[in-house]
């Protein structure tokens, strides 16, 4: 092997478990080491999360034996694609190199870095210093000299050209003004691009996953169709919804989710409050899916026709929205597949179906998929991919999956994958509430958000610690957090008994602390009417048709809109990412910050934690992080009301008060 054919910088096979190597494995190995390079999941076997048109932070411990300089580079593609995008990397110091990209297209990218030893940075690193130190140089300038040749020799017509023209140059000048050719950025420049690469090292490919924007910063709105209407006794349809568009346009939502839209199955249908007997009238849980209307490719006869469903998607598409559909993977009993295709299905010994159970749960409306029965592969997987390609041909590009940890991970993997490579602005939110492994690896095979955590963090330790986790490898660069304040499944706790001031303070909570966040109609109204003990709504729609006076008094829709059209307005507030936590001297005031990486959008969030008691607190602003001392000036702005004023010096004081506004969001920036 020559010194400038490439080597990989990946482990090697050894069978000795004390490390020891042969000589030709010695031999061949990288002189280089290429090590810790991020954003990189479980060393490439997942792909790292980005969007497209925002930098990509690349960082790597590279390093070498010796003193020699190195040269390090960034190479980036689209996967598929030939052509690589070469970006240098520069290096702070202790062997870390940094280096940004910005991919443009959605879709899977893979990067690498190379680096090799640079003899003409070498030289020019000690040219420049016995320069200044005085020492004698006679030497050196021959060495220069003799290296400009050799970069001769190695180029092609063009460069050659140039080189000799430099050459040319250097003999024709004083010592003094040699060195200062040579160091030139010209001659650097030229000599980088003659130069042969001694000792290249290449590490593997990592993968990228990019997705579109919406992945990352986007507000939910959920919805029952079927309860836009004026009577319970009237099913609402998809052209009721019309009426709701302009409302949720307005409190500044863009994603419009409905729960299964699909025909509802009458065998073991659930009654209110998911009684086991329905009653005449009751219309079931839209989760089970399935009767002789059709299952998971068609549509609810009650709640329109697939032309109505067009309609529908193009006249949110004209007010802003999109729609995303729930994809349950579960059937009624009543489903088309259990006669089509019964070998997909788990059966007793008795000959009767095994339907779902969660101890002490029974969901006797429900069954599910057997994903390894003998039967089902591959039909069943393939059936379950042209379910979604059926609506994504519909327009629809977002879809929320219920339960998806209760899968094969295998299988998400690959029909996520599949889906995408035909329609890579394709999205998928899981609704996993399970252990944080499961969750995280989730977001690995492809899930492009998840449902989190964040409905039971209340305390200020415990938001803390959750936020801070969420920006730190590897949830960072697999995990989308999106903070849903409540679900048809989740009426939390503290929503139960907190009133308005409650609502605001979990609203203020999902908004600020992610890109990502959603409700469930009636959050707006503050509805809390909670089953006794439990996490769950009384009276839930899920089981019922409820209609909504959406004008009724005690309302919030206008914090609501205000609070999403602040995130529309700030960049820092966009993401997840970017949190900081400063000193605020109140364990029931959350006090943070979010910033852009330029520190050219700051806000700073204070939100009471108590929705009852007036909260004092005094705190520090952030000073030093835009480059001020203790006693700056800067000046303030209320987002919520437009109020500005000049800070004083680095401590302040506060006060919150939950019956006016139990939070506050304040942008900063440095005094003229």
């Amino acid at each position: 092997m020559s010194l400038n054919e490439p080597f990989e910088s990946v482990p090697m096979a050894n069978d000795h478990p004390d490390q020891a190597i042969s000589l030709s494995q010695a031999l061949l190995a990288p002189r280089i080491a290429i090590e810790a390079t991020q954003p990189v999941l479980d060393g490439g076997t997942f792909a790292a999360k980005a969007i497209s048109n925002q930098p990509v932070s690349v960082s790597s411990k590279v390093f070498t034996d010796g003193h020699d300089r190195m040269a390090v580079v960034l190479n980036w593609r689209q996967a598929g694609s030939r052509r690589v995008h070469c970006v240098p990397m520069t290096s702070p110091g202790n062997d870390l190199w940094l280096a940004e990209f910005t991919p443009s297209e959605i879709g899977p990218h893979l990067f690498s870095i190379e680096a090799w030893i640079d003899p003409y940075a070498t030289y020019c690193y000690d040219l420049e210093k016995k320069f200044q130190a005085g020492v004698d140089i006679k030497l050196e300038l021959e060495e220069g000299r003799l290296l400009l040749g050799k970069g001769i020799e190695l180029s092609g017509a063009a460069l050659r050209e140039q080189l000799q023209a430099l050459s040319e140059r250097l003999h024709s000048l004083e010592p003094a003004e040699q060195v200062a050719l040579l160091l030139s950025p010209e001659a650097t420049r030229l000599m980088g691009e003659a130069e042969h690469r001694s000792y290249l090292t290449r590490s593997i490919e990592f993968p990228l996953d990019v997705d579109r924007p919406a992945a990352q910063f986007a507000s939910w709105y959920e919805l029952f169709p079927r309860s836009i209407t004026d009577s319970p006794e009237r099913h609402g349809t998809f052209n009721d919804v019309h009426q709701r568009l302009p409302m949720i346009r307005d409190m500044g939502f863009d994603v419009l989710y409905f729960p299964p839209i699909h025909p509802i199955g009458t065998a073991h249908r659930k009654g209110r409050n998911n009684a086991l007997q329905a009653q005449p009238g009751d219309p079931g849980s839209p989760y089970a899916i399935g009767s002789a209307e059709g299952g998971h490719d068609a549509i609810h006869p009650q709640l329109g026709t697939r032309e109505d469903f067009r309609r529908l998607v193009s006249a949110a598409a004209q007010h802003g929205l999109e729609i995303a559909l729930d994809f349950a993977i579960q059937c009624s009993q009543d489903h088309p597949w259990l006669t089509e295709h019964p070998g997909w299905f788990s059966w007793r010994p008795d000959g009767t179906i095994r339907y779902a159970e969660n101890p002490p749960k029974k969901y006797q409306d429900i069954v599910n998929v057997d994903f390894y029965a003998p039967d089902a592969v591959p039909g069943l997987w393939l059936a379950l991919r042209d379910v979604i390609i059926g609506w994504v041909e519909e327009g629809v590009k977002t879809f929320r999956v219920d339960n998806p940890h209760t899968k094969p991970l295998p299988f998400w993997q690959w029909l996520i994958a599949n889906v995408r490579s035909q329609y890579p602005d394709v999205l998928f939110l899981a609704e996993a509430f399970t252990k944080p492994a499961m969750m995280a690896r989730l977001g690995k095979v492809g899930y492009a958000q998840s449902y989190t955590y964040f409905t039971w963090r209340n305390t200020k330790d415990e938001l803390r610690e959750y936020f801070e986790e969420l920006n730190q490898p590897p949830w960072s660069q697999c995990y989308r957090p999106n903070f849903f304040v409540n679900t048809p499944d989740i009426n939390p706790f503290f929503l139960q008994h907190s009133g308005r001031a409650g609502f605001l303070i979990r609203a203020a909570l999902a908004t600020m602390g992610s890109g990502l966040w959603g409700m469930y109609s009636g959050f707006e109204l503050c509805e809390a009417a909670g089953l006794p003990g439990k996490e769950e709504y009384l009276d839930s729609e899920k089981y019922e048709i409820r209609p909504r006076d959406f004008t009724q008094p005690g309302n919030i829709i206008a914090e609501i809109a205000q609070l999403n059209r602040i995130r529309r307005q700030n960049p820092a507030l966009q993401t997840h990412l970017g949190v900081a936590f400063f000193n605020c001297w109140n364990d029931n005031i959350l006090y943070f910050a979010k910033r852009t990486p330029e520190r050219d959008n700051y806000i700073l969030v204070a939100i009471s934690l108590d929705p009852h008691n007036a909260q004092e607190a005094t705190f520090e602003l952030p000073l030093w992080e835009l480059g001020l001392d203790d006693h700056a000036d800067t000046l303030g702005e209320d987002l919520m009301n437009g109020h500005r004023w000049t800070w004083h010096g680095k401590t302040q004081w506060m006060r919150i008060e939950p019956w006016h506004q139990p939070f506050g969001i304040w942008r900063i920036r440095k005094a003229d």
